[in-house]
């Protein structure tokens, strides 16, 4: 069952996102979630555990290699290992595709960094197409 991040559910929520991104903690997601800045966010339940997430947003500045606007856009999603390769990604993404068109979307986008081997074949195998490879550039002033 998938269900919209609330706050009744908001810890089990952060706890999964601080295994897909240990560098933050739970309670900077709880914080930024106060924040307005995850409004978008989807727990997966397995009986009465949550054992994923999806981070959606609505992106209306360019999104590399789209046509339209707005596009949604999977800023994350995660499985606990122990749950993986069960389809649950794949009901999510299912899930984000018609939550995408409900919202008058044409195109859904993602990303991940170049080395993350795992998360490109991921991306692949529910479905997205690679649009683009850049390099990104600084200058310290």
């Amino acid at each position: 069952m998938i269900v919209a991040v609330s706050k009744d559910n908001e810890n089990r929520w952060a706890e999964l996102c601080a295994s897909l991104w240990p560098h933050h903690t739970i309670e900077s997601f709880i914080q930024e979630r106060e924040k307005n800045r995850y409004l978008n966010e989807f727990l997966y339940y397995d009986k009465d555990e949550a054992v994923a997430f999806i981070s959606l947003s609505l992106r209306h500045d360019y999104v590399e290699g789209t046509e339209s606007s707005p596009v949604s856009y999977l800023e994350g999603i995660y499985v606990k290992p122990e749950y993986r390769r069960q389809g649950i990604a794949q009901k999510m993404v299912e899930f984000a595709r018609k939550w995408s068109a409900d919202k008058g979307c044409m195109e859904f986008a993602s990303d991940c960094l170049i080395e993350n081997i795992d998360s490109r074949k991921f991306h692949n195998r529910i479905g997205f197409k690679e649009a683009n490879t850049i390099v990104c550039f600084v200058m310290r002033l």
